[in-house]
Parts: structure tokens; C-alpha cells; sequence
């Protein structure tokens, strides 16, 4: 395998001098950020010398200018999703999402958009939207991947059956040449091209070579092309030939930043259908699906996608609530397809259609309500990651990705590969663009030994002779990159091989521009980041890791690049990479420097790391990631493990005692409530907030006079009448706001229950662990489980009010104690509030109200708990209900009170919930389960008084 890439050098700090004196963005050379880039959404990995963020076309001018002069490779990267290897390299990584991002134009006569290379798809779709345009190709990544990016692999997405590749909408294109030449390339006139072709110069020179490898491959190109929709594998050397125009600007689409760098893009935009309708089809297996195919292409569908009941399967397991298993037909294996039309008759009209021709073939489905289908096109799109950990804990990797055979070859096609598949005792799952015959595929390759390297050799050998078989291509969608560059020998002859090469001496003599894709490869085999980057440091025996055997090194191998927490709207992660867009402080970039730690090549002081302390550091344990990340990983328990490893034996920040101990401090300050809420608010409070190491800018929460467990007992008894409540006093309640579970005993009383509270004081360990003091927290959860098992082993659910400790209580408790019985027995008694009261369960009518709110979910109850119950309960309560299903408060727990966390945590509010609660109508309650979202909100806006759905249950119960 190929050796790591050196420490930074002194070259390498002659070129960090160069750019910064040369560039107005920054220039990072540093191991933390080498580490965060040396891999992308492959299974490949090469550590750079160095990531710029240009801020401006002369930035990365200049930056090419200094990697030529000291022989520096340079790599174009935009989302880093590149499931190939195309966005990795060991020189200059230009990172162009950060800045030059910006849509130039759009005009709607001429149907054209001018970007930038580090515009995100989904961007340039809201812009075009106004216009009832949109671009064509759609990949799964659409919410993040860059135009860049989508023009260097030649990405196709759902769509490409109507609009076909992106090559096909690419009308010209602003690029750098290595040697510091910058073109406007496009369609090319005879007369045009012969007057470039006399010009003596770099340009003239470049189009006379180009005009002579089109006339000399020419009939070798239309020969030995397959006619197909998604060829994407080798340069676009088609597009040279006169009928195609010679157009430059198509034939540099897919060269993957190898030939020119692109500073700017026009592409074309369509015409978006006004209504839409999916009708999903349902079969006995995954070949019945692929073999009608081509019954469908010619009846004007806009997509025809792929679905395999192995995706089906890891969405049962990890979200059984999810809409899309209830709307899909019976069958196990279904094709969704989508159509439009000027006006929804017109939609209806086209999936009759599609039934009608598929006859008694399929069962089908048709859905034209807009939430149904995102339901379902969420399946698909998130394919990449459901496949990666399968249903029975296996690991799944790319590689053989995308292959495309002609749509009507796909049946067989796919029992041939499965039968590859079995020949090599590996196992994979296939999903995709049926439609176009490309097919996605995650497999079980061994990565981690020189053995397993061996067979994914032959595997891909063997899996590329026999897509040429079938007259397809070895890459449908993603670019070669480093996993099939080589295999384009076994796809094309040896004289249109030759012809690539002479293309890319063309544009880059030099081979400065991500050297080692489609021409001259690097062999398919070296470069994998489990053999060159294993893990050295012992990683079992976690204490916040149930999953994964307990084992952090598997935990990070979750993370395999597709990037949703790259997303800036829509679910809750991540919420710090949104206030600040740096991908350290991304899901994945987290995970990748655990990943890098572990290894100890780039990073090397392990569990001491400054560069994983810094990045988990705005990291606020929402735990967004563990539903909206499609592998399910969960940075909250990663941090967790990292910090009880990092300050093991050393001294831990203020915050981690005074926050972290704060149920204990608490209980002290309830005996004097009054003295401590002067001295927390008074001259003393600033004393204070330094020595606990607590942001300056907040006000610390009052105590309440009397706390909940206070008022129980003095609270005069009702006679029993109905069955057990166990009522969980967690500490926030308890002590700060004991009318919120004032309110949930009156609920609960009348709704027949006999409400109880623990016989002692409880807390379920949550400050404990999100300080990563792991001991302590699993010595608290196995007392209060210790203490409530009496009441659990009488039958009585444990009524949880706050939601983190109730999803504490739930999930996290099992990863601290898993094999603890007591432990186990209140995870399975706990029940969130909502869950005990809602009407289905406990048969109360509908409150007659016009009442309305818009609710805050906590995103504990959004990443574990669900909310169907919540949404039940609010309407039985009569209140019409707005649901911000998108943001974290900020606040967080501890994060949002901690020094130097205050900006971070305000502009994370900022993202959903300020402006919501600000422009909300007059009289409409803000509703706000956790404590941590209701003190963002009163300290944000005062005049706000969030209540909890406890207080609107007991209100409506009144009304009664």
C-alpha cells in the first residue's frame, strides 16, 4: 500500500508563505485540517499537503501559480462526496465551497444560470424555482454537492431519463489551465475553430491538438464508445467530433479537475412540471423490476428509480415509524416512477398511463400528495448511507458503485452480478437508476487486510469484463477516480486509452491537475485508508459505545463521506457546522479525525489530541446525527468516549465540574433557594461564571422557590383510583421549573392515573456524560435504576418531562450499562409524557379550541424519542400546531452556558427558532418540552413565555 504522505516539510512551509502573502483566503497547513481532507466519501485516502479556500478567482490563480512553481499537484474539491477518490490528492487541496459560492445570474428567456464552482445544486434550484426552471441532473447529495463537483464526475442523479446527464446541460465554461492560461470554452463553429487554430499562442496550440486527436480517434471513438445514456467512464472525447460541435466545455465535463480547473460555469436550465405524481410499483424480486424497464421508458417518465428490500429492511429497523414503509404496494422489490405535467390533471393522466401499461405485472401505488413522495424519494436518495450498515450490523463499501448497462440488458445483467457476488462469498446490495441501467451497489469488501486488498482487485476486474459484456460502462454516474481509472483499460482499446492521454497532455503537460484519474492511473488497489491508516490506539472497552461492539474504531468507520451534515436546512444536524460552514465542525469531519487520531500518523498525541478536542468542542450532543445521518452515527457518544479519555488522570475545564455536577450543586442551592438565586444574579455572579467557567453573557436560571419533589410531599394525597404513574422528578423540573410537572400530575390525575414520584432523589447521569465523566454517570443511572425497580417490576411507566433525560433514560442509560437488569428494566418502563397521555391510549376527546403554537422539538425527541404521540396529544388539546422541525435551539445543555460558546450557540437559534418565535402571530404559545430550548428563548426573547405540552394538556383538561 502506499506510505502516508510526509509531516509538513519545509517546501510546504515555503508555499504556506507564498499564499498567504499572495491570497486573500486562507491557506491551512496545519494536521487537523490535512486530516479532515484526506479522504472524501471513498474508500481511499491521501493526506495533503495543504487546503486553500480562495475567496476569489485571482485566489486560486494565484494558488496554481505557486503549486506549478514548486511542482504541487492541485485538487479541485467541492462537497467532498466523491464516491470514486476524484477529490483526495497529496498536494494543494482548493476547497471552492466556502467562498465561491455565489449564483452570477440566471436568465429565464434564455433558460441559463452562471455559477460559480462552489454553488450548491440545491442553491441554484430555490433560485430557478421563481422562474419555473430548474437544473436537469439531481444526485442524492443535491441538498450539498457543488456545481464543481457535478461538472468534474459528470453526475446524473434521479432525473436523468428526462434530462439527461450533466454533461447534456453544460453550455460553456470559465477554466485555468495549469500553466496559468484562463479560457471561456463551448460550442466551437468550423469557422471559429480554424481561427483559433491559427493563433500562435498557448491557445492556438491547445486547439490544434485537440482539432488533430479528434481527426486522428475520431472513427476509433464512434466506434468504441457503448451506446449508452450513462456513459460516464473516460473523457468526453465524443464531444470533439464535428457532429457534436466540438464542443470544449462538454468535453472537459468528468475530467474530474484532471485536464483544466473551473472558475465558472454557464449551464442550461428546463422547464419544471407544475405537477407531479410517483406511482410505485411493486415485484416478486429485484429482477422481475429490472426486466420491466423498458416497458416504462417511452411513456414520458421523469425518473424511474430503483428500490431493493435490503434498503426497505434497514429502514424498518432504524425508523419503523417512518411514512414511506406504509405507502409502498406489497412486492419485495419496487421502482418508483415519477411523472408531470402542466397542471395535476395532466400528472394524473401520465401515471394512469404507467399502470396501465404495467397491466397485472406490478402492484401499484400512485401518490400525488408532495409529503408522500419526499417520504419516499428519501429512501432512495439516502441509499448511499443505508447500504453502507445493513440490518445485520455488516459493513458495506463502495467501489463497483455505479456501472450502467443498456436499460434493456439490466435483468440480466443483475442475475450475472449477483452470481459474481456469490462466486467471491461477498454480498451487496443494488439499488438505482433503472431507468438508465445504472446501478448502485454497496459490498461487503474485506478492507482491512492485504488479502481482502487482493480480492477487491479481482472483484472489480472481474465485475468490469462483465458490465463490458453487456455493452455498458464502469462508471454511470461518479467518475472513474481512483476505484475504475484502471479498469478502463478492460472497457476501451488501446488507441482511444492513447487518446485520453493525449487530451489530458493538452491541457496539463505537466500533470499538476490531480494526477493519477483516468489517465495514467493509480492502481485501484493502493491508497485504501483502512490498510494505510489503521488504527494503533486501543479503541475497545468504550463506555459510551453499546453499538459497534463497543468499539470506537468501527464507530468512526460508520461515517463514509456522503455528507448530509453538510446540509444547511431541513433536520437538526448539524448545527455547529451551520453557524460556522467548517468542516471540522461537521459530523464528518468529526468522524474523520477520530478516524485520524486513532491512526496516529497525521495526528499523533491519540487521546490528547488538541485537534479532536477543538473540533468536538462546538460539538452541542444534539444528537441530530444519530437519525439524520443515514449510518446512524452518533458524535454525541464519540464525544463522550473522547472526553473521558482525553482528561483520564488530568484536570478538566471549569464548565465540566459546574455544569457537569450541576444536579448535586443544585440540591445544595434548593435548601436556600433565595440566597443562591442573589448570589448567582447579583455583584457575585461574575466571580461566579469565571470560576465555573460559564459564559458572561448568560443569566443564570433562577432556582424556584420550592422544588417539585417539595411540593409532593407537601401536596395533600388523593385516594387511588386508577393505575401507576411513576412521575420522573429529573433535575431541571425538579429545580427550575416544578410548575411544568405541577402541571403534568394534574394531566395525568385527570386522566385516571395515580401518579407516584420516586421514594428518593433521581437523576438519570445526563450532565455527567455529556461532560465525558462516564464513571460517574454510570453510577448514577445504576442507583436511580436500582431505586425505581420496585415500582418498574409493578408495572408503573416512568413518565419522563424532560426530553433528554427521558431519552437518557431510554437509549444512552443502555449504552453506559448495558448488561445492568435494573437498568434495562426502566429503559423498556420509560415513556415520554405525550406517549402516556395520548388520546389513541387513554380515550379523551378533542378540546374545542382555536388555539395555536408553533413547537420547538427537542432534538433528543427528534433524534430518539419520535413525535407522532406529540402530534396527537396537541390536537386533542385543540391546539393548531406548528412544528420547527428544523434547527437546534443552541442551547443545548451545558453548551450554550459555556465560555466562548455564547456566538455559536445564538447563531444556531438564529437558524430556525428566533425568527420563528418573532414573527409568530399575537396569541399563538411557543411550545418547548426541554428546558435547555425554553431558557434559550426567554433569554433570547423576553417577552416570550414557552410552555411545556404538559401546561397545554392540563389547560385543556380544565376546559372540559
Amino acid at each position: 500500500m502506499t506510505a502516508t504522505s510526509p509531516a509538513p516539510s519545509s517546501l510546504s512551509e515555503a508555499v504556506a508563505a507564498q499564499l498567504r502573502a499572495s491570497i486573500a483566503g486562507r491557506a491551512r497547513f496545519d494536521p487537523g485540517t490535512r486530516a479532515l481532507y484526506a479522504t472524501d466519501a471513498s474508500n481511499y485516502r491521501q493526506v495533503p499537503t495543504g487546503v486553500v479556500f480562495p475567496r476569489s478567482e485571482q485566489d486560486v490563480v494565484a494558488t496554481v501559480a505557486v503549486a506549478r512553481e514548486h511542482g504541487l499537484p492541485v485538487t479541485g474539491r467541492g462537497a467532498g462526496t466523491s464516491i470514486a477518490g476524484n477529490a483526495i490528492g497529496q498536494g494543494l487541496v482548493l476547497d471552492f465551497s466556502r467562498h465561491l459560492n455565489q449564483i452570477l445570474d440566471i436568465d429565464p428567456e434564455a433558460r441559463t444560470a452562471r455559477v460559480q464552482p462552489g454553488v450548491v445544486l440545491d442553491s441554484l434550484q430555490a433560485a430557478a424555482a421563481p422562474h419555473g426552471l430548474l437544473f436537469g441532473p439531481d444526485p442524492s447529495t443535491h441538498s450539498r454537492c457543488t456545481l464543481g463537483g457535478m461538472i468534474g464526475n459528470n453526475s446524473c442523479g434521479t432525473h436523468s431519463v428526462a434530462w439527461g446527464k450533466t454533461v447534456d446541460n453544460v453550455r460553456s465554461l470559465d477554466v485555468l489551465l495549469s500553466d496559468g492560461t484562463r479560457m471561456e470554452v463551448g460550442k466551437t463553429p468550423p469557422e471559429e475553430l480554424a481561427a483559433l487554430c491559427s493563433r500562435q499562442d498557448r491557445v492556438g496550440a491547445l486547439y490544434r491538438q485537440l482539432r488533430d486527436l479528434a481527426s486522428d480517434v475520431g472513427d476509433d471513438v464512434r466506434r468504441g464508445f457503448p451506446d449508452l445514456t450513462r456513459r460516464v467512464s473516460g473523457y468526453n472525447l465524443d464531444q470533439l467530433l464535428p457532429e457534436n460541435g466540438f464542443h470544449l466545455a462538454r468535453a472537459l465535463v468528468g475530467t474530474e479537475g484532471g485536464c483544466a480547473t473551473v472558475l465558472g460555469a454557464t449551464v442550461d436550465l428546463a422547464q419544471a412540471p407544475a405537477a407531479r405524481a410517483l406511482i410505485v410499483l411493486g415485484f416478486a424480486d429485484t429482477y422481475a423490476a429490472a426486466d420491466e424497464v423498458t416497458r416504462l421508458r417511452g411513456l414520458d417518465a421523469l425518473a424511474i428509480e430503483g428500490l431493493s428490500p435490503e434498503l426497505v429492511e434497514v429502514v424498518t429497523q432504524r425508523n419503523p415509524e417512518s411514512p414511506a414503509l406504509r405507502l409502498l404496494p406489497p412486492g419485495r422489490s419496487w421502482l418508483l416512477v415519477e411523472v408531470g405535467g402542466h397542471e395535476a390533471g395532466e400528472a394524473d393522466a401520465a401515471a394512469k398511463r404507467i399502470v396501465a401499461a404495467m397491466g397485472d405485472k406490478a402492484e401499484s401505488v400512485v401518490h400525488t400528495d408532495p409529503t408522500a413522495i419526499k417520504a419516499l424519494w428519501k429512501i432512495r436518495e439516502e441509499g448511499s448511507g443505508y447500504s453502507t450498515r445493513m440490518a445485520d450490523g455488516s459493513e458495506r463499501w463502495s467501489g463497483w458503485e455505479d456501472a450502467a448497462v443498456p436499460p434493456e440488458r439490466l435483468g440480466a445483467y443483475l442475475r450475472e452480478f449477483d452470481g459474481l457476488l456469490e462466486r467471491f462469498g461477498r454480498r451487496g446490495v443494488t439499488y438505482g437508476h433503472y431507468g438508465d441501467g445504472c446501478i448502485h451497489v454497496r459490498v461487503d469488501f474485506d478492507l482491512l487486510s492485504g488479502w481482502g486488498a487482493a480480492r477487491y482487485r479481482e472483484f472489480l476486474e472481474r465485475a468490469a469484463d462483465l458490465v463490458v459484456s453487456h455493452g455498458g460502462s464502469v462508471s454511470g454516474e461518479h467518475g472513474d477516480g481512483q476505484a475504475r481509472s484502471e479498469l478502463l483499460s478492460r472497457m476501451y482499446p488501446p488507441e482511444i486509452l492513447r487518446g485520453f492521454e493525449r487530451f489530458k497532455d493538452a491541457f496539463d503537460p505537466d500533470g499538476l491537475l490531480n494526477p493519477g484519474l483516468i489517465a495514467r492511473p493509480r492502481p485501484l488497489d493502493e491508497d485504501l485508508r483502512l490498510l494505510v491508516a489503521p488504527p494503533t490506539l486501543p479503541t475497545r472497552a468504550s463506555l459510551a459505545l453499546h453499538d459497534d461492539d463497543g468499539d470506537l474504531a468501527p464507530a468512526t468507520r460508520r461515517c463514509v463521506g456522503v455528507g448530509k451534515c453538510l446540509n444547511t436546512t431541513g433536520g437538526v444536524m448539524c448545527p455547529s457546522y451551520r453557524a460556522t460552514k467548517d468542516e471540522k465542525h461537521s459530523t464528518r469531519g468529526r468522524a474523520h479525525l477520530l478516524f485520524e487520531m486513532l491512526a496516529g500518523k497525521v495526528i499523533p498525541d491519540g487521546w490528547r489530541s488538541k485537534e479532536v478536542e477543538e473540533s468536538l468542542d462546538l460539538c452541542l450532543s444534539c444528537k441530530g446525527c444519530k437519525t439524520d445521518c443515514p449510518v446512524g452515527v452518533d458524535m454525541a457518544a464519540y464525544k463522550a468516549e473522547f472526553l473521558h479519555r482525553h482528561y483520564k488522570r488530568k484536570l478538566r475545564p471549569a464548565s465540566h465540574y459546574s455544569m457537569g455536577f450541576l444536579p448535586l450543586s443544585l440540591k445544595a442551592g434548593q435548601l436556600v433557594p433565595g440566597l443562591a438565586n442573589r448570589t448567582l444574579s447579583g455583584p457575585l455572579s461574575t466571580v461566579v461564571k469565571k470560576l465555573g467557567g460559564i459564559a458572561e453573557q448568560r443569566a443564570i436560571p433562577e432556582l424556584a422557590p420550592r422544588s417539585l419533589r417539595s411540593w409532593w410531599k407537601n401536596r395533600a394525597r388523593r385516594p387511588r383510583s386508577g393505575s401507576r404513574v411513576v412521575l420522573f422528578p429529573d433535575t431541571f423540573t425538579n429545580h427550575f421549573d416544578p410548575t411544568v410537572g405541577q402541571d403534568a400530575v394534574e394531566a395525568l390525575e385527570g386522566l385516571g392515573h395515580d401518579v407516584e414520584l420516586p421514594p428518593g432523589q433521581v437523576c438519570c447521569g445526563l450532565t455527567w456524560m455529556s461532560t465525558g465523566q462516564l464513571g460517574i454517570a454510570r453510577r448514577v443511572i445504576q442507583r436511580t435504576a436500582k431505586l425505581l425497580r420496585r415500582q418498574v417490576d409493578d408495572g408503573a411507566p416512568v413518565v419522563g418531562l424532560e426530553p433528554s433525560c427521558t431519552a437518557f433514560l431510554r437509549n444512552d442509560a443502555l449504552e453506559l450499562a448495558p448488561n445492568d437488569p435494573n437498568v434495562q428494566a426502566l429503559a423498556r418502563a420509560t415513556r415520554t409524557f405525550a406517549e402516556q397521555v395520548e388520546p389513541s391510549k387513554q380515550h379523551w376527546q378533542r378540546n374545542d379550541s382555536d388555539s395555536k403554537a408553533i413547537v420547538q422539538m427537542h432534538c433528543h425527541q427528534y433524534a430518539e424519542l419520535g413525535f407522532e404521540a406529540d402530534r396527537s396529544t396537541l390536537d386533542a388539546a385543540g391546539v393548531d400546531a406548528t412544528v420547527l422541525d428544523s434547527g437546534c435551539c443552541g442551547l443545548a445543555g451545558n453548551f450554550g452556558f459555556e465560555r466562548d460558546h455564547y456566538d455559536v450557540s445564538m447563531a444556531c437559534a438564529e437558524q430556525a427558532l428566533l425568527p420563528a418565535v418573532r414573527s409568530r402571530d399575537d396569541g399563538t404559545e411557543v411550545v418547548a418540552d426541554g428546558f435547555s430550548c425554553r431558557t434559550q428563548i426567554r433569554q433570547a426573547e423576553s417577552g416570550s413565555a414557552p410552555v411545556h405540552l404538559a401546561t397545554l394538556v392540563a389547560r385543556a383538561l380544565r376546559r372540559r
